[in-house]
């Protein structure tokens, strides 16, 4: 490989957000090569390279990897890695929760001086200081202060451009409203959520996204009832919970989705012959028209629950 080629890969990939497995192939050797070749890189570009390679590794659940290189990544002054080394530490990827080291990151980047390319980084690191103060991580229990960094995120949301933490946002805020009594601004705000998680997933199957899909899903369902008239996707996180058998069309073809219990309490889940060992493993694994199904979301039509 040469340093032209490498650009070419590194370009190519920079804005895409899902990749098939020879292209993510291709950016994590790519990314490799300029680490383990640290002279060829420009000023600045080692600790990009380091904390680009370790947010891959940490959406492939490679989370050694994501932390040696997140670690690389701060130690050459990429400040973008106290994110990812803020949640490495906050669920205790690797085995081991530390929420101190958890807090003094997100707290590094939530009050670091930064420019208009760092905005969304310091969002993202409010709002989990906002959860460490509601959950008493590191800090005391403080819900007045979990409330006061969520409620002056919502402010600012509204006058800017805050598309890349809407859901994240908008669904604290709901939940927020909720304990308020406010049932239906509560639940626009879930909906709110709703929609820019799916847009989301069109692209990307995060597996973070996901999990928040299913948490608003059924936080919508806790406060209303299911419609099944009003039927996607992603209701399948508040039906697959149970054992049920759901069909849909896509491209006239009907195709069947079954929740069964195993002998472990766990449910698995069936789509037409191949099972699954969860609804999230459902989601992440499976294609249509070697597409991901999220991303034919709004071509799944005639949903029907058969028992």
């Amino acid at each position: 490989m040469n340093r032209k080629q490498i650009d070419e890969i590194l370009m190519k990939y920079h804005d895409k957000s899902s990749l098939t497995k020879q292209e993510e192939f291709e950016l994590i050797e790519s990314l490799g090569y300029m680490i383990a070749h640290k002279e060829l890189a420009h000023k600045g570009e080692y600790a990009t390279f380091c904390e680009w390679l370790g947010g891959v590794y940490y959406e492939k659940k490679m989370f050694e990897l994501a932390l040696k290189y997140y670690e690389l990544a701060e130690m050459s002054g990429s400040r973008w890695a106290w994110l990812g080394l803020g949640y490495m530490w906050y669920y205790g990827r690797t085995g081991k929760r530390d929420y101190k080291k958890a807090f003094n990151y997100f707290n590094k980047m939530a009050t670091y001086g930064g420019d208009e390319i760092d905005r969304v980084h310091k969002i993202e690191a409010r709002f989990k200081l906002a959860d460490m103060y509601k959950n008493g991580y590191y800090v005391d229990k403080d819900y007045k202060k979990y409330k006061e960094i969520v409620e002056q995120l919502y402010k600012e949301s509204k006058n800017s451009d805050y598309i890349h933490y809407c859901a994240e946002i908008y669904m604290r805020v709901a939940k927020i409203r909720e304990k308020q009594g406010k049932i239906d601004e509560a639940l626009r705000l879930y909906f709110v959520a709703r929609d820019d998680l799916k847009h989301r997933l069109y692209n990307n199957r995060f597996f973070g996204n996901l999990n928040m899909m299913n948490w608003v899903v059924n936080d919508i369902y806790s406060l209303m009832e299911f419609d099944e008239t009003e039927m996607d996707l992603y209701d399948l996180y508040y039906l697959l919970k149970n054992e049920h058998l759901v069909t849909f069309l896509y491209k006239n073809k009907e195709y069947e989705i079954e929740s069964k219990k195993s002998d472990d309490g766990m449910m698995n889940i069936r789509f037409d012959d191949t099972w699954y060992k969860s609804i999230d493993d459902f989601f992440i694994k499976t294609d249509l028209n070697k597409e991901s199904i999220e991303h034919e979301c709004d071509y799944l039509e005639d949903w029907r629950i058969i028992r």
